[in-house]
């Protein structure tokens, strides 16, 4: 039968000479390695009496346990020896940095949830669109100053009789038309934050920017709801004591058409002495009534339904909240401006 006590003597003594793991490693593989002491145990269970195999087999598996514990407490010996410090394993790991959304994400995920509270619902349209969606609906006839190639980027690729270039996204007021024909019959509240490219690269511009287009329309529509719904934005977005202006101004697909303008953070509106606004006021974005014939465009009837739009930056919004001067630091990756949000 097993003398498992005499194995387990035999063990403790070659544990107690050794002086490091690779020794202990080897003792390991003697007794539980493949061609090890306790697989050739196993091995001569055919040549025990059938009715002492299940006692026999009993006790092999208990002398392997018993091995394995004394492996494990010489194991830990020999590390507690080789570390000078105490070590707790049950201390938790260390707290590596981890990574964050970019602001400009950030800003386009508190504008869109600001919407989505009265009832508007984000979209997403093309950044590669054709010319009809981009000027012809939107009153721009082909000679207008913003279909020239100094202010809009045209692809290189085939044009098309009715829709004309391929360009990359001037504005998303593209968007306008192309969610009159989706939806068909109003009432509309959509909400459109996509990607605009124009070539254009100063301290208040990149050729590649974000641009937020909202758009109402229903029955008896005015620039009163447009006027109080930029005011609700302007509030929950920048701040209880911000205001909003409307100064008259031109664009082809809106009519009346506006230039909206939000109070300095800085100055608190004042003006006096202020090196961001000059004059109290900074301007946010550029809005209006739905011109009649972008409405026909898009299978609406303007003698029914009217409806206002606006368009403006949430890069622009980034940078009048938090006082950045310069609109290309949010896109160079500079992870020391990047950490700070």
């Amino acid at each position: 039968m097993l003398d498992d006590k005499k194995l387990t003597k035999e063990l403790i003594n070659s544990l107690s000479s050794v002086t490091n793991l690779k020794d202990l490693e080897l003792i390991e593989i003697k007794y539980l390695g493949r061609n090890g002491v306790i697989n050739d145990l196993l091995k001569k269970i055919k040549e025990i009496p059938v009715g002492d195999r299940k006692e026999y087999g009993k006790k092999i598996n208990q002398l392997k346990q018993e091995i394995k514990r004394l492996l494990e407490t010489k194991r830990l010996e020999l590390s507690k020896k080789k570390s000078d410090k105490f070590f707790d394993s049950t201390l938790p790991g260390k707290t590596y940095p981890k990574g964050s959304l970019h602001p400009i994400t950030y800003t386009i995920e508190k504008i869109a949830s600001i919407f989505q509270k009265i009832g508007f619902i984000r979209v997403s349209y093309p950044e590669v669109e054709w010319e009809y969606f981009a000027f012809e609906v939107l009153n721009m006839p082909k000679d207008h100053p913003a279909r020239d190639d100094f202010e809009t980027f045209f692809i290189d690729a085939p044009s098309d009789k009715k829709m004309g270039k391929v360009v990359l996204t001037p504005h998303t007021s593209s968007g306008q038309v192309r969610e009159m024909r989706r939806v068909k019959t109003p009432p509309i509240r959509m909400v459109n934050i996509v990607k605009c490219y124009r070539p254009n690269w100063d301290i208040t511009h990149n050729p590649m920017f974000y641009q937020f287009e909202g758009l109402c329309i229903d029955r008896s529509i005015n620039i009163a709801h447009l006027k109080g719904t930029i005011d609700y934005f302007a509030k929950e977005f920048f701040g209880e004591d911000r205001k909003i202006r409307l100064r008259p101004f031109h664009f082809q697909f809106t009519e009346p058409s506006f230039e909206i303008d939000v109070s300095c953070g800085v100055c608190g509106g004042k003006g006096v002495d202020c090196h961001v606004c000059k004059s109290g006021w900074l301007e946010l974005a550029g809005a209006g009534m739905v011109h009649p014939e972008v409405l026909r465009a898009g299978g609406i009837d303007p003698n029914k339904y009217s409806g206002w739009a606006f368009g403006f930056g949430p890069d622009r919004c980034l940078m009048m909240k938090t006082g950045i001067d310069n609109i290309r630091i949010l896109y160079n990756g500079d992870v020391r401006f990047l950490e700070q949000f």
